[in-house]
């Protein structure tokens, strides 16, 4: 399967998050507020406008894109993983910010460094889903093993270039965004 494929299978199991996120009953929104909570106090470590947190969205996201590049060939796990949960994430921080602020806020919050953040995670992810089933079809085919090689150069130059992706993203979302915000 190519790239651009892989692409919309990443896609897909995203969109499938943002739909888990907002099908979820606000029963369970309980169960995630003391997640919520130490988000908001590592944000107020951080804060905006800070180098430091620049760096740190930065090296988590990209972090996270590498953990699920290389574990992506067991059963591609940890991509299919990263994409729903980040979709559910997604739509279930939008529901909670629709309910205490506005529309305008959400896209204000979202879309500046999202337009960057996004196709970063999606590119990354279908290249660690192109990755591992390459490397899980390369345990049973000879043939497969031929083509591993190149399929992992090609898939890391995708990695890279969402890794280029991410560095704006960190940069609006701690310099920018905060602007719109307050």
């Amino acid at each position: 399967m190519n790239y651009k494929r892989w692409t919309f299978v990443a896609v897909g199991l995203l969109g499938i998050g943002i739909v888990s996120g907002l099908a979820m009953p606000d029963q369970f929104a309980n169960l995630f507020a003391e997640d919520l909570a130490a988000l908001k106090e590592l944000s107020s470590i951080l804060g905006p406008f800070k180098i430091t947190t620049a760096v740190f969205i930065f090296l988590k996201n990209v972090s996270a894109l590498i953990l699920s590049f290389i574990f992506s060939p067991v059963l591609c796990l940890a991509p299919v993983l990263a994409l729903l949960v980040n979709g559910f994430i997604i739509s279930f921080v939008s529901i909670l910010v629709l309910q205490e602020e506005s529309l305008g806020i959400l896209l204000v919050g979202l879309v500046p460094h999202g337009i960057f953040e996004l196709p970063a995670l999606i590119m990354g992810e279908a290249a660690a889903l192109s990755f591992g089933t390459m490397a899980l079809a390369a345990l049973i085919s000879k043939e497969r093993r031929k083509q591993l090689k190149s399929n992992l150069r090609q898939n890391l130059r995708y990695l890279i270039i969402a890794f280029l992706l991410l560095l704006p993203a960190a940069v609006i979302e701690t310099y920018i965004t905060p602007l719109f915000l307050t």
